[in-house]
């Protein structure tokens, strides 16, 4: 009888330990394989925090590329350059962003930062995962990360760091969905009489 509790018990700790054994960086990897699926993928957000205060959208994604779409402006990025059309002042500001701007813009940045610069922990949250990521160089843009993922592996929540600032980045409804190219790349004919500012 006894023998036979002590297996029931280490059976209880395996499955336990199988559960909740992953590292931060296995979760963040089984994350950045779902939400950096090769053909793309789309979802909404609602950003506090940022320049512009509250801002909700949608965001189509491909790899380090990305479309931002809210009443306030659309934005694009190849993965070198950025458009931002400003629909108060109907203009196009061109340039090349910095790791932060691209964050305040697409929330799934971290997919690409996290495997280099960054220490990482990890804690379980309810039914999630929340990941702290701290840059070990303080002078990286962003230097400090909570990324609250489901047990899904998708990212709900991205809170960032730059200086004494936090951003919170709230993200819904992923869905799998090819994006085409041509997607994240400016088109003239979409902002006809928008003023060109080239910032680069």
């Amino acid at each position: 009888m006894k023998t036979t509790k002590l297996w029931l018990f280490m059976a209880m700790i395996t499955i336990s330990l199988s559960a909740f054994g992953q590292s931060a960086q296995q979760v963040l990897d089984k994350t950045a394989a779902t939400i950096g699926r090769k053909g793309g993928a789309s979802a909404s957000f609602k950003l506090d925090g940022g320049k512009q205060g509250a801002v909700s959208g949608t965001i189509a994604i491909k790899g380090n590329k990305f479309f931002a779409n809210t009443p306030q402006a659309k934005v694009w990025f190849d993965g070198k350059t950025q458009w931002a059309y400003l629909t108060r002042t109907d203009e196009v500001n061109i340039s090349t962003p910095t790791q932060a701007e691209q964050m305040a813009m697409n929330p799934y940045t971290f997919i690409n930062i996290y495997k280099s610069g960054y220490k990482a922990t990890m804690r379980t949250v309810g039914a999630a995962y929340e990941v702290h990521l701290t840059a070990q160089n303080q002078k990286r843009t962003v230097q400090e990360l909570y990324i609250t993922i489901s047990k899904s592996y998708l990212p709900t929540l991205v809170k960032m760091r730059q200086g004494k600032n936090w951003t919170t980045i709230h993200i819904s409804n992923f869905k799998a969905k090819n994006q085409p190219d041509g997607t994240f790349k400016f088109n003239k004919s979409l902002c006809p009489t928008a003023e060109i500012i080239d910032l680069r």
